[in-house]
């Protein structure tokens, strides 16, 4: 839309008046009364123009407030990593989305455990990226089956009929939920496993020289057995 500027319009009005005021009460009849008129216009012009020194702009579009910035996707340096993250956090929107659309109460909280699993899952594999390979199955097969599982309950349960396909599918996918909530967990174990023995491995290492040191109420001590064929020593905690 073109922009208009708009002269204001005060200083017109104010001259109107002089000229009404004038002419009541004074003469018209001479040159000079008109000359002096005008110079008189002209001098309260001035002033009001002074006085109103814009009238405002006509059609002009106010300003339209800017858009909130959309918070930027976080970069974590590796594309696949991103990737992934972003995809995570699409599939838990879209779980909040089915489990409010969804009322069958034990559906809904399955998918809440869903929701907060996957999130733990994908919180672990940010933490520790080297741990990326082992969702690859998870995210390319597990999870997007699940949602179009749940989509597909979704719609069939808002249809509000009852009849054998759509029945049946719904209690397929009701008898499957608990698995697939067991296989998300195990997943989520998975991916601890090698800290798990790694931790197991440090535990082992410390009680032992912790015993060697005799810094335990069980140190490390020989035990001589009943000699045999030979002299048998033994190593207990």
């Amino acid at each position: 839309m073109k922009t208009e500027v708009r002269k204001p319009v005060a200083p017109f009005y104010a001259v109107a008046a002089l000229w009404i005021v004038y002419a009541l009460l004074f003469p018209l009849y001479a040159p000079a009364h008109y000359a002096l008129l005008v110079a008189a216009s002209a001098a309260v012009y001035l002033i009001a123009d002074a006085l109103c020194k814009s009238g405002g702009v006509v059609g002009e579009k106010k300003a339209a407030p800017k858009a909130e910035k959309k918070a930027a996707e976080p970069h974590t340096g590796s594309a696949e990593l991103d990737k992934m993250l972003k995809d995570g956090r699409l599939a838990v929107a879209e779980m909040k989305r089915l489990d409010d659309n969804i009322a069958d109460p034990g559906v809904s909280a399955d998918i809440v455990r869903l929701e907060q699993v996957s999130e733990k899952i994908f919180e672990a594999v940010k933490d520790r990226p080297e741990k990326l390979p082992q969702i690859h199955k998870f995210m390319d097969y597990y999870l997007p089956t699940t949602l179009k599982l749940l989509n597909a309950y979704d719609r069939m349960s808002a249809t509000g009929v009852s009849g054998e396909n759509i029945d049946g599918t719904l209690t397929k996918v009701e008898g499957m939920m608990r698995n697939i909530v067991a296989a998300f967990e195990k997943q989520l174990d998975a991916l601890y496993g090698a800290d798990a023995l790694d931790i197991s491995t440090d535990i082992t290492v410390l009680e032992t020289m912790m015993a060697r040191e005799g810094l335990t109420g069980q140190p490390l001590k020989a035990e001589t057995a009943p000699p045999e064929d030979g002299t048998d020593i033994r190593l207990e905690l």
